[in-house]
């Protein structure tokens, strides 16, 4: 894997299962920040979507990684640093957010020099991840745009559901390294409401955690969804299908896409991951009809 997904990867674990309750929502600014400032990039595919393009001092550079972001082409048209204190201060933001697991070092600088900080849960339902959008908005000072993304997130959502009284395929999404989403993340709520029941519920796994190889055998799952961290790079799915033993037990397993830049983020990507978790569903119940 390459060194700057790892950050990412990282990052995407503690959005998988390792978040808290987000902060309550602020009133709707009376005079609206002109220099926003996002550290985060869950944050940033908010704030392209709520705010004015001339209020967005800068972005985050992960933001801008083509095979990790779902804004890569928005953001190569926007400022973005890499974090550091020195970035954001020379910036002159009037207001900066970013995640409440972000570096302590740079919020205790933002913090001594009064420049506004608001600090973000990681969402672990669709619920909480409707409320960040909505905070978001009201903190830009266009909560009307907040409530109206939050609509057009519940709509792909809805769209995406089974239809009444069907029976949901089993199946299994793999982050890199073979991590997979269990019960209490806003994963296996997407793929609930998708109509896919979630293997990994079956295996015992709580939040986030590693796959074996071995639960696999024993009990593998309808479908197994996962994308390539970069192109020409073989998806862990991949690698599982190919295996011998996985083979003999599980003939009629398949594979579906869902691209790695999905895994991290609630939010607007909401949109594209109910999308994809739904082509998997048809995919899956088409091919035991």
């Amino acid at each position: 894997m390459r060194p700057d997904r790892r950050a990412l990867v990282a990052g995407g674990l503690a959005l998988a299962g390792c978040g808290s309750a987000p902060p309550p929502r602020p009133p709707a600014a009376v005079g609206r920040p002109q220099r926003i400032i996002s550290l985060n990039p869950c944050l940033d595919v908010i704030l392209v979507r709520v705010a004015d393009r001339s209020q967005i001092a800068a972005l985050s550079h992960w933001a801008r990684d083509p095979y990790g972001s779902t804004i890569a082409d928005i953001a190569t048209t926007l400022p973005h640093t890499y974090g550091t204190a020195e970035e954001v201060i020379a910036l002159r933001p009037d207001l900066v957010i970013t995640s409440q697991y972000s570096s302590l070092a740079i919020r205790n600088a933002l913090r001594r020099l009064g420049i506004p900080t608001h600090l973000f849960g990681v969402p672990e339902t669709v619920a909480e991840s409707m409320e960040q959008v909505r905070t978001v908005g009201a903190l830009v000072g266009h909560a009307d745009r907040g409530e109206a993304l939050v609509k057009q997130i519940e709509a792909a959502i809805s769209a995406a559901a089974p239809a009444p009284g069907s029976t949901p395929p089993s199946a299994l999404v793999f982050m890199p390294g073979g991590f997979a989403s269990g019960s209490g993340t806003l994963m296996d709520e997407m793929m609930q409401r998708a109509g896919l029941q979630n293997a990994v519920t079956r295996y015992g796994l709580m939040r986030t955690g590693n796959v074996p190889l071995e639960r696999l055998i024993a009990d593998p799952p309808r479908i197994l969804l996962s994308g390539e961290p970069w192109p020409g790079a073989p998806s862990r799915a991949e690698r599982i299908m190919a295996h011998p033993a996985l083979r003999r037990v599980a003939s009629d397993m398949r594979r579906a896409i869902f691209p790695e830049r999905l895994l991290f983020c609630g939010g607007p990507v909401l949109i594209q991951t109910a999308a994809a978790l739904k082509r998997a569903r048809e995919v899956a119940t088409s091919r035991l009809a």
